[in-house]
This record gives C-alpha cells, sequence and structure tokens, in this order.
C-alpha cells in the first residue's frame, strides 16, 4: 500500500484517537461550562491498531513526517494508559492510608455505638454462660453444639475449626468470605430500617459469637478454640463494628436528616456509608485468608497464634487511630 493510500484509509481513526485524548485532558469542570461530549472510542482496541500503523510505516519507510506523527500518537496513548493506572493506584493508596480511617474517626458516634452493641453483647454473654452453662442452648441449637465441640475438639488432627469434610484450605477461603460478607450486608442494610436492623443484627452476632465462645471455654477447649481465632478476630470483628457504623449513617439520614430532606441526607450519607463498607469488606477478605490459611493449622504452637493476634489487634486499632493524623494538619 502507498502512503498515500495508507494515509487516507486510516486518517479518520488517527483523528479520533487524538480527539478523544484531548478529550481526557479536559477536567470534570471544563467538560461541563464547554458542553463536551467524550468522543466515542474502545481506546485498548485503537492504541494497539496504531501501534501496528507505526509498526508498519517504519517498516516501508513511510516519510519521517507521517512516522513522527504516529509516534506522538503511540507516546500520548501511553501516557494516558499507564497514567490512568498509576491514578488509580494513587487513589486506592490515598484511600487506605488517609480516607478511610480519618472517616471511621469523624463517625466516632456511630463507632462507640456499634462497638458497644456488638462486643457488649459479645462478653456478656461469654461471661453468663460460665456462669450458666445451658444458656447456649438459648442462643443456638443442640446440633449446632455438638458441631462446634466437634470441629473444635482438642483430640483433633486435622484442621481447626472447619468440617471434617471440608479439607480444602482455597474452598474455606471462599466460604468465610461468604458468610463473612454476608453478615456484613445484613449489618449494613439493617440501617435501612431507621437503625433497627443494624441493632438487631449487631446484638444477635455479638450474642452468637459470645455464646459459641464462651460455651467452648466453659469445656476448657481454650487453645484449641481461641487459638484459632486470634489471628483473624481483629480483622473479622472489626470490620462487624464498621458494618454497623456504615448502617448507623444510613439511620441517622432518615432520622436526624435536619435541616436536609430524607433523601438529599440519605444520598450524602450512603456517600460516607459505602466508604466504610469498603473498608469492612476489605477487612472480611484479610480476616478470610487469615482463617483459611493460618488459624486452622494445628502445627503452629498456640503462644505464636496469641501472639500474632495481639499484634494484628495493636496493629488494627493503631490504624484507626493513628493513620492519617498527620496528613489531616497538614491539609
Amino acid at each position: 500500500m502507498k502512503q498515500d493510500q495508507f494515509i487516507a484509509h486510516y486518517q479518520p481513526l488517527w483523528t479520533a484517537f487524538s480527539a478523544w485524548l484531548d478529550y481526557q485532558q479536559f477536567s470534570k469542570k471544563q467538560r461541563i461550562k464547554q458542553a463536551l461530549s467524550e468522543p466515542a472510542l474502545d481506546f485498548p482496541r485503537t492504541y494497539r491498531q496504531i501501534c501496528h500503523h507505526l509498526a508498519l510505516a517504519q517498516s516501508r519507510m513511510y516519510s519521517p513526517l507521517l512516522i513522527g506523527q504516529l509516534n506522538d500518537l503511540v507516546i500520548r496513548g501511553h501516557n494516558q494508559l499507564y497514567g490512568a493506572r498509576l491514578h488509580f493506584l494513587h487513589r486506592m493508596a490515598t484511600f487506605y492510608l488517609r480516607d478511610l480511617p480519618q472517616l471511621v474517626r469523624s463517625c466516632y458516634r456511630s463507632l462507640l455505638l456499634s462497638g458497644l452493641l456488638f462486643f457488649g453483647s459479645f462478653f456478656a454473654m461469654l461471661v453468663a454462660i460460665q456462669v450458666e452453662p445451658e444458656l447456649i442452648y438459648s442462643v443456638i441449637s443442640g446440633e449446632q453444639v455438638a458441631n462446634m465441640e466437634t470441629m473444635y475438639d482438642p483430640a483433633r488432627t486435622t484442621r481447626f475449626g472447619r468440617e471434617r469434610e471440608a479439607d480444602s484450605d482455597v474452598f474455606m477461603f471462599g466460604f468465610y468470605i461468604r458468610n463473612n460478607t454476608g453478615i456484613g450486608f445484613q449489618v449494613f442494610a439493617g440501617g435501612m430500617l431507621f437503625g433497627l436492623g443494624s441493632l438487631f443484627f449487631l446484638l444477635f452476632n455479638g450474642l452468637t459469637i459470645g455464646a459459641v465462645a464462651g460455651h467452648l471455654t466453659q469445656l476448657g477447649y481454650i487453645e484449641t478454640f481461641w487459638g484459632f481465632v486470634a489471628g483473624h478476630s481483629a480483622f473479622e470483628l472489626t470490620a462487624i463494628v464498621l458494618s454497623g457504623v456504615a448502617g448507623f449513617q444510613l439511620a441517622q439520614a432518615l432520622i436526624m436528616p435536619g435541616r436536609k430532606s430524607r433523601l438529599l441526607a440519605l444520598r450524602d450519607n450512603s456517600q460516607i456509608a459505602i466508604q466504610i463498607v469498603y473498608g469492612a469488606a476489605t477487612l472480611f477478605i484479610m480476616a478470610a485468608f487469615v482463617e483459611a490459611f493460618w488459624s486452622s493449622q494445628v502445627w503452629i504452637p498456640v503462644t505464636v497464634k496469641y501472639t500474632i493476634g495481639v499484634v494484628l489487634w495493636v496493629l488494627v486499632i493503631g490504624y484507626f487511630a493513628l493513620v492519617g493524623r498527620g496528613r489531616a494538619r497538614a491539609a
């Protein structure tokens, strides 16, 4: 193909690609002010095509001017592609290293309420069962109690905390993610019932987990049970509390919208709640990973599990209490 034919055939594509790149340089305000609409373009596919066009132009020894124009398009496309990736990574780092802990601290009233409901019911039930062991059957069924006793039996030679047939770590990783995120979603979505749903699920999960912990402690399965939960408890329990914080943000918009309409208050608070849910989901995934691949191991000494558990609790508390404070003052 001669150079003139090559240019005539592909020039519309190059022009569309250049226009799309130009559009990406405008800020959101500029786009609105100038009533600009984004040109329709499949960026990855078009970028690959233009890279191929440059290679063809070079191999066919077309004019330096054409090769220079194509090379400029390729460089701009490369910067757009990898600049977007770096921008995404920067936003992720900013979210976890500044925005999330600051946001949680700003919702301290919801955090205190959620923590009190969950941990208060948890410890109350744990202590109560030491006094009255039969209370366990008022919370979970006899079949579930027997199953728990089997899963944490000190005589076990297989993995703790799981059914005997569930011997795949990867399978359990997926199971824990589904189970944990299901709990978190219930607690969060319950906020739409004017907070009553969040309150119920925080108490329900606190009482249930506390009943299991109290019963196994009363039986003397201390090393097997507490050694199992030590590693992932910081992530999982904190995530449940954060789900409650997000739910109470929704409830606050419905109960105390202030001068806003309930719809507007719900829209504003939901933006805060969703970001907190992102943090809770991250913690749930981290908890599932530790629970599947670390907590259940029988060969790890319990003192090591306790030590790791304490370290992780300190890190989680320190993260939400301290991270982002310096940046906040600098801003």
